[in-house]
């Protein structure tokens, strides 16, 4: 997929590179990644989409093109939708989203008023500046999330209100450097769930582990939040 961004891959070729039956190698491939292959290929599409908008003078229909859209729109609409900004916008401010609030405000049915709560841990030689912490309906950190918050570095998290539905805790860290667009092997990754939250329901602390980003998580689209 990293090499191919740009070519039409489909699931056979890539069960069959795999040299798996496409529904043995979609099985494993979304228990070994939390997603599709179909989603993750289409997530390192926009990630790469993200790098050129910031880091070269591309027109976004050869970046469009680049990473494997036949459609500018279609490419547009699936970039706002993942990113939180359209193209063009997200390269004007350099990667980076102004004004994107530090706790959640969005009002969304809730179950009742529930509450979730956990910590955040890192490993010794790992000290995240910033940490944010969303609620997501898959393992892919993309559009806007439906309870989040920013912690400074690891430590506790209190996510109020939960709305109903299944979701994923997703966290990763946020460098304070120059280029915040730039998710390198510097990022710190941690997630839980499914979580299944409905009138009710008990939602008991979730701890998690910050760990080093491998080839095999899908990628952060969002784009990083400014002040």
């Amino acid at each position: 997929m990293h090499i191919n961004l740009g070519q039409n891959l489909t699931i056979d070729d890539m069960a069959r590179t795999a040299m798996f039956s496409k529904f043995h190698f979609t099985r494993i491939f979304r228990e070994v990644t939390g997603t599709s292959p179909g989603r993750f290929l289409s997530a390192l599409r926009i990630q790469e989409a993200k790098r050129l908008l910031v880091h070269t003078a591309l027109s976004v229909a050869d970046i469009s093109s680049q990473v494997g859209y036949s459609s500018v729109g279609t490419f547009s609409s699936r970039f706002k939708a993942c990113v939180g900004l359209a193209p063009s916008v997200y390269r004007d401010f350099g990667g980076v989203q102004p004004g994107f609030p530090s706790t959640a405000t969005r009002i969304t049915p809730v179950a009742q008023s529930l509450s979730l709560r956990g910590r955040i841990h890192s490993a010794p030689g790992d000290k995240p500046e910033s940490v944010f912490v969303g609620l997501f309906p898959s393992r892919i950190r993309q559009g806007r999330p439906v309870r989040w918050v920013t912690l400074e570095g690891s430590g506790a998290f209190e996510l109020r209100d939960v709305p109903t539905g299944t979701w994923h805790v997703l966290a990763h860290s946020v460098p304070y450097t120059q280029q915040p667009h730039s998710f390198g092997s510097e990022l710190l990754l941690g997630q839980s769930g499914p979580l299944a939250v409905h009138p009710g329901a008990l939602l008991r602390p979730v701890d998690i582990l910050l760990r080093q980003v491998d080839a095999l998580d899908p990628p952060v689209l969002l784009a990083h939040f400014g002040p």
